[in-house]
């Protein structure tokens, strides 16, 4: 395409606008709505399947039309049906799509990987001494449990925040002392409390503390879920041949996302059966830095002889401006199955890069363009925002704040981590299963006159006796110090709701409970209408729960499922707001008309990118991006200097989509030869740092004095290999520059 001298809106729009139509037949048609790779993959049901669906191919749709497909033309019963997939809100969707096909509320186990794991666990658990009552703890729950431990061990923020804190026990337990659980399961408080009291290193004293209060609450994490489930199939053989064999079918969604571990969960769980059925496509893979892996579906073949691969390359979504843009630019990677991704729709929509003079008028654009499209008949709430990180955002913000263009951040604290839903998450927790974490939160929460002495004073009490904080309680709650206070109230409220709320629905439960305890008329006092609604929205939400689960609703079930809530799941395609988040957390949804702001160097792909495996996964996050919009696509960065003062110029990832393919604004040739100069320059340091790196992960290697190991990371930054050595019990940072040999 020309470039414009002036990239204004009525420019970008002079084509019109063609809304968004879904192409594919109704959902009543059945097999006939289907294209050929979709209905394929729908009717080959034995064995190993792999399919490779490119995005906006369909295949949320062809996955539950192969549930369907089992259930109404094969016969197989739904509970034998497992389909696991990466979110709550993916989970979700599939149940309703496959309710309206088989007319049936069960829909089998659709689930995420941990909530499988929630429900093994409680099913099988007590064969790992595990109560049924076990909580899930969330991101908010281990931050309180660490609070607790540097308060007794005097850490500070200074030592390790929260979140650093939180990234070494998972790395702890997932790398480096992959036994952990037998501490947590069958050590016991006294000899877990001896551990943490020996520990003189800031890592043991987090390490063990925070696993004495997970023992204190029976509380599981989520790497517990499935590392504990795992544990329990290879233990429990009579348990792992049962979930075995009711796991006539596998299904698996976006496998190219998957972990270690939880490919290990879906090898064990199809073990017996051998019908394993992957969905994925490994240019959108963006989480290798959670541990995600995409050799497991690129390789998948390899593990599984006789694997049938379908390739589903028809894109549904997408106008073919925009689709053509997002090919010329993926194409560019190696680590990849090479296709081209065919567009359906044959209606016209804009793919544009715009080049703002500065940040400020980057933003600007942006608003105007919202603006323009928003006369021109689209909603806000068809509008996304998307950049690389949250910083980006900020100009964008303060545009839309200045022009009153109504929008939401998907960046600040999520629904379930909000204080007033934390709070009545606790106190359904409590009466379920009456824990020290949760009575720490709501004990005096609203005041019941039970402050820090008085809750030393049980600390105390519960350490001596061996209790929890609840029981302490219950036998001091005569003594002097509780005189005058809530203390004896408290325990007569909770213990009314434990007695009585396995007879009701959940949702009636909370409401009663929100009342009785006097939380919800804490909240009216202080005004907080906000918070109120919040509430209400939680209540809202476990009805919604319950008439839409497909099966008879505990507390506990919704307890776990609360628990394993994200970001993602609160994304609310009803709002009629402009949505700005991250690319991250857009992953598996759309929008008619997206714009992803910043593509500058440095920013997308980021200036942390150090090898060229990680530019590769930030051209695919960049893919991943365009590949989220429907009607009309707008790439934005601006010229300026970066923070450390040296010019900003265009992503590379513009200067690689072909020229003819976005309609570009104008730029001096001379900024678009430094430009390229800049990326030429940064592509000569990546293969330098290639070059000294010998050794790549998975590779054996000889040490001189600890022997043999595995290489588990390159850090390219510190110019090391990460090795866990056969005769240690620890990995080890070992420099290029140390004499490692090669071993078969």
């Amino acid at each position: 395409m020309e470039n414009r001298e002036n990239m204004g809106w009525n420019e970008v729009l002079e084509g019109g606008l063609a809304p968004y139509t879904e192409l594919a037949a109704p959902e009543e048609d059945w097999l006939d709505s289907l294209n050929e790779a979709q209905r394929e993959a729908v009717t080959t049901t034995e064995g190993y399947v792999r399919v490779i669906a490119g995005a906006g191919t369909g295949k949320t749709r062809a996955l539950a039309y192969r549930f369907a497909y089992l259930v109404n033309v094969l016969g197989i019963l739904p509970g034998h049906i497992l389909c696991a997939t990466f979110t709550n809100k993916a989970a979700g969707e599939m149940r309703r799509r496959i309710r309206r096909l088989i007319g049936d509320a069960d829909t089998g186990l659709i689930n995420t990987f941990h909530g499988l794991c929630v429900a093994v666990l409680q099913a099988d658990g007590r064969a790992l001494q595990l109560p049924k009552s076990f909580l899930v703890l969330d991101n908010g729950d281990i931050d309180a449990m660490l609070a607790v431990v540097y308060e007794e061990r005097g850490l500070t923020l200074r030592d390790r925040t929260y979140a650093q804190a939180r990234d070494k026990i998972e790395m702890l337990k997932t790398r480096d002392r992959t036994d952990y659980f037998h501490d947590l399961i069958a050590m016991g408080a006294d000899g877990l409390k001896r551990r943490y009291a020996e520990a003189d290193t800031v890592d043991d004293i987090i390490f063990y503390g925070y696993l004495l209060q997970q023992k204190k609450s029976f509380g599981l994490d989520y790497n517990d879920l499935i590392i504990l489930t795992l544990h329990l199939f290879d233990t429990c053989p009579e348990v792992r041949r049962s979930w075995q064999e009711r796991m006539e079918y596998v299904m698996v969604d976006e496998f190219q996302d998957i972990d270690g571990l939880q490919y290990a969960l879906m090898e064990v769980l199809a073990g017996h059966h051998s019908n394993l059925f992957v969905v994925g496509d490994p240019d959108q893979t963006i989480y290798t830095w959670r541990g995600a892996n995409v050799r497991y579906l690129t390789e998948f073949d390899a593990h599984f002889p006789g694997t049938r691969t379908i390739m589903m390359l028809q894109n549904y979504r997408s106008v073919p401006q925009v689709l053509a843009a997002a090919n010329s630019l993926i194409a560019r990677n190696r680590q990849r199955i090479a296709k081209d991704l065919v567009a359906r729709r044959t209606d016209a929509g804009p793919a544009v890069w715009y080049h703002g003079a500065d940040s400020p008028a980057e933003a600007a654009w942006i608003a105007e363009g919202v603006r323009a499209l928003h006369s021109a008949g689209v909603a806000y709430g068809d509008i996304a925002v998307l950049y690389r990180a949250h910083y980006a955002s900020r100009a964008v913000e303060e545009a839309f704040i200045r022009e009153q263009i109504s929008h939401t951040v998907y960046s600040g604290v999520p629904f379930f981590a909000r204080r007033e839903i934390k709070d009545a998450l606790s106190y359904l927790r409590l009466i379920a299963a009456k824990n020290n974490l949760d009575f720490r939160r709501v004990a005096n929460v609203p005041k019941r006159n039970l402050g820090r002495r008085r809750m030393k004073y049980l600390e105390e009490a519960a350490e001596r006796e061996g209790t929890t904080l609840y029981e302490a309680l219950e036998a001091h709650v005569g003594d002097d110090i509780f005189k005058g206070t809530g203390a004896a109230d408290f325990l007569k409220l909770v213990e009314t709701f434990s007695t009585t709320y396995a007879e009701r629905p959940v949702s009636a439960v909370l409401a009663d409970l929100l009342q009785a305890s006097g939380y919800e008329r804490l909240l009216r006092t202080e005004g907080s209408q906000e918070r109120l609604d919040n509430l209400a929205e939680l209540t809202q939400s476990v009805y919604e729960y319950e008439t839409t689960c497909g099966e008879e609703v505990t507390l506990e079930h919704y307890l776990a499922h609360a628990a394993l809530l994200t970001g993602a799941d609160a994304v609310d395609a009803r709002a009629d707001k402009v949505k700005l988040m991250t690319i991250h957390a857009a992953k598996g949804l759309e929008f008619p008309h997206v714009f992803l702001s910043s593509m500058s160097e440095g920013v997308l792909p980021s200036r942390k990118t150090e090898t060229r495996e990680a530019m590769e996964e930030e051209r695919r996050l960049a893919f991943v991006a365009m590949t989220r919009a429907r009607d009309g696509l707008y790439l934005t960065e601006a010229e300026g200097f970066n923070h450390k003062g040296s010019p900003r110029f265009p992503s590379r990832f513009l200067l690689e989509i072909g020229p003819s393919l976005l309609l570009r604004s104008p730029m001096p040739p001379e900024y678009l030869a430094q430009a390229r100069e800049a990326q030429a320059a940064a592509d000569l340091r990546l293969a330098e740092r290639a070059a000294a790196a010998q050794f790549t992960v998975g590779e054996r290697v000889a040490h001189p004095v600890f022997g043999q190991g595995t290489v588990e990371g390159v850090d390219m930054t510190k110019r090391a290999y990460m090795v866990t050595f056969d005769d240690l019990e620890t990995s080890r940072a070992i420099s290029f520059r140390a004499p490692l040999q090669k071993t078969e």
